[in-house]
């Protein structure tokens, strides 16, 4: 009898305890793939938003006030609910970070359509993200496999391709910047993961403000002065601080703390085809020959670096 009462209590512990686990792996279960679809769907739609936000607004200063409004947005209630504020290296790492992913990845993409390339085209460019998410993984000795070397090759001769599409023919510059452009998003999304940053959410809103910071103050050396938007410019800028940010932002850094890096950039093989269709659809955008040769190229590259993960 006395063995039984000793029994009890560690059987419900035991219990309970396999209920937060199952609880957990349920989270899981709906977390990532709605997670996931979020990036997939939602960030495939902002780069035809980005294009018409920069019609009338300066494309530094105007991601800049996305980023800054939507991380204050969600720093202030995240403090509200009790969560524990940053350290002082916690900020200095997050302003690090946002720097690279907003001022070196975000904000060369929307430069590049402020001077004519194609949201489409855009996309397409910047589906590399995987390969160069893998390679900057080599950094901290996770070196991309064979597949993922191919994987590499061909999607370099991908971009090389598409730089045969009129848009970048015609506006050169945008080129190069819609190839930096993944590079720095994606060793900024690595390197986040080997430093101290603050935990769950907070981390989010702390790139996002630090990273909003250091946008507004790159438009202000860039020149950018604000003039009166026009209602598509301002639209736009609303869905690209809800949805973009707010919304699809939070999700991906959900990813990068769940999943591997390949993973959590694999948004990559459906953006392009979901901003071709709305820039061909809506944004009146003409496509040709070379980007649809481009598309599959990189597409490919991409799925053999995700075969290995």
């Amino acid at each position: 009898m006395e063995e039984g009462k000793g029994d009890g209590p560690r059987a419900d512990r035991v219990s309970a305890d396999g209920y937060r686990l199952a609880h957990s792996v349920l989270n899981r279960r709906w977390l990532i793939p709605a997670a996931l679809l979020s990036v997939y769907l939602v960030w495939g739609s902002t780069y035809l938003a980005i294009r018409w936000m920069v019609e009338t607004i300066p494309p530094l200063l105007g991601n800049g006030v996305r980023m800054a409004t939507a991380g204050a947005i969600l720093y202030l209630w995240l403090v509200r609910r009790g969560a524990t504020r940053p350290t002082k290296s916690q900020w200095v790492n997050s302003t690090l970070v946002g720097t690279l992913l907003f001022v070196g990845g975000l904000g060369q993409v929307a430069i590049a359509e402020s001077i004519g390339i194609g949201s489409g085209l855009a996309a397409t460019a910047i589906a590399m993200t995987p390969v160069w998410a893998s390679l900057s993984a080599g950094i901290w000795r996770d070196w991309p496999g064979r597949k993922e070397w191919a994987g590499l090759a061909i999607g370099v001769l991908g971009t090389i391709v598409l730089s045969r599409e009129g848009d970048f023919v015609a506006a050169p510059a945008g080129l190069i910047l819609v190839i930096v452009a993944p590079i720095l998003w994606s060793l900024g999304s690595v390197w986040s993961n080997h430093i101290d940053m603050p935990a769950g959410n907070m981390r989010t809103a702390t790139v996002m403000l630090c990273g909003g910071g250091s946008l507004l103050l790159a438009g202000l050396i860039r020149g950018e002065t604000f003039t009166t938007p026009s209602t598509a410019s301002t639209l736009s800028l609303i869905y690209l601080i809800t949805f973009g940010s707010l919304l699809a932002f939070t999700a991906y850094a959900y990813l990068l703390r769940a999943v591997r890096p390949a993973l959590a950039t694999s948004y990559a093989y459906v953006n392009p085809v979901v901003a071709i269709v709305l820039g061909v659809w809506l944004g009146k955008e003409t496509i040709t020959g070379a980007a649809w040769i481009a598309l599959p190229m990189i597409v490919v590259a991409v799925a053999l670096i995700a075969a290995r993960r």
